[in-house]
């Protein structure tokens, strides 16, 4: 499978990048971002709070069939500019792998296609590498697959 979307990790540095081009209007993936029930679509996990707004807060979780919590990832949005910018935090519950910052910005192409930009800095060299040994890049990718997808059938 092609890997659209790109993320770039330089050796020694605790940030990344990650780019996608969709074949989306940026309102499109904009709401992808801050609508609960578009996010709980393509990324597969239940939104337990959504409030997208500038000093807004997320709390996201993933369970397993019997209700076993397996993943639970929270944030505050620092900067909220509709169909531009996103600025939060994310962390993940009961990992010791900090708080990484994570800037999204959203780039109108042409009316129907839009481009993604995304840049997160971590604690540390170490924490990058680390969630990047986790399979960050193939499950990012799979995600904003399943995004183009699920918010392509509102097109």
């Amino acid at each position: 499978m092609e890997q659209k979307t790109k993320v770039n990790a330089e050796d020694g540095k605790q940030e990344l990048t990650i780019t996608r081009e969709f074949d989306l209007p940026v309102e499109l993936v904009f709401r992808a971002y801050t609508e609960a029930g578009l996010l709980e679509q393509w990324m597969g996990t239940k939104v337990l709070k959504l409030d997208s707004k500038k000093h807004g807060s997320y709390e996201l979780e993933t369970t397993d069939p019997s209700g076993k919590v397996l993943f639970k990832g929270s944030g505050v949005i620092h900067d909220y500019e509709p169909n531009k910018k996103i600025t939060r935090t994310f962390e993940i519950a009961n990992a010791p792998l900090g708080v990484q910052l994570e800037v999204y910005n959203f780039e109108s192409l042409t009316d129907d296609t839009s481009k993604l930009n995304v840049h997160v800095v971590y604690e540390s060299v170490a924490q990058r590498d680390q969630v990047i040994k986790f399979g960050m890049a193939p499950g990012i990718n799979m995600a904003h697959n399943r995004l183009q997808e699920v918010v392509g059938k509102l097109k």
